[in-house]
């Protein structure tokens, strides 16, 4: 009898582990929380409210502060190691951009991440990124319509980016006009939210 009960909580706990659903964030500091402190950023609340919903997904937020797309390609083999994950999203480019980087070698690097999640059976998400128009309209133009080609190219997912509707009101933004504030960060979760929900 004991035998059988030991199974039964084997078997429970086993089932209770394969409902668990990884998602790893490999971002810059829009999702690192910049300029505040870790609990007040979108990836926290998100992951508060995921556990009051008794949802199956936990995220893991491997987010630095000004990383580049060559930087999450450096250290996205070691993470999805260590994590297993079952989805990836990737939100990276900005800093590329904003440092002028050639739109060809961002492409190639947002194209190998999603070929790595791909090679440790994960679903690539890619989310759409947004630059000021420091390089002109050309550069602006191309930078941003590689996301949507490479997602439907590679057949990643593609989320919108959650500062279209921010970036615009100078209320929910820090002063350097680039990072969002603290009052933004439960708008950016509740976009989030339903996203992850569809996955």
């Amino acid at each position: 009898m004991r035998f059988c009960f030991t199974i039964l909580v084997l078997v429970f706990s086993l089932s209770l582990q394969a409902a668990t659903q990884k998602l790893l964030i490999l971002g810059d500091s829009l999702s690192a929380g910049y300029g505040m402190q870790q609990q007040q950023g979108w990836v926290h609340l998100l992951q508060q409210q995921l556990e009051k919903n008794q949802s199956s997904w936990t995220i893991i937020n491997a987010s630095i502060s000004g990383e580049t797309t060559a930087g999450g390609l450096a250290r996205l083999p070691e993470l999805l190691t260590k994590h297993q994950p079952q989805a990836v999203l990737i939100e990276l480019g900005g800093n590329d951009g904003l440092r002028g980087f050639p739109a060809a070698q961002i492409e190639k690097n947002l194209q190998l991440l999603i070929t790595e999640v791909k090679n440790h059976q994960a679903k690539p998400i890619l989310m759409q990124i947004r630059i000021p128009p420091n390089y002109g309209p050309r550069y602006t133009r191309q930078f941003v319509a590689l996301y949507p080609a490479l997602a439907e190219k590679h057949q990643a997912v593609y989320w919108p980016f959650f500062m279209d509707a921010i970036a615009v009101k100078p209320e929910l933004m820090l002063p350097d006009g680039i990072h969002p504030n603290v009052t933004a960060q439960p708008i950016i979760r509740d976009f989030i939210a339903p996203l992850l929900q569809k996955l």
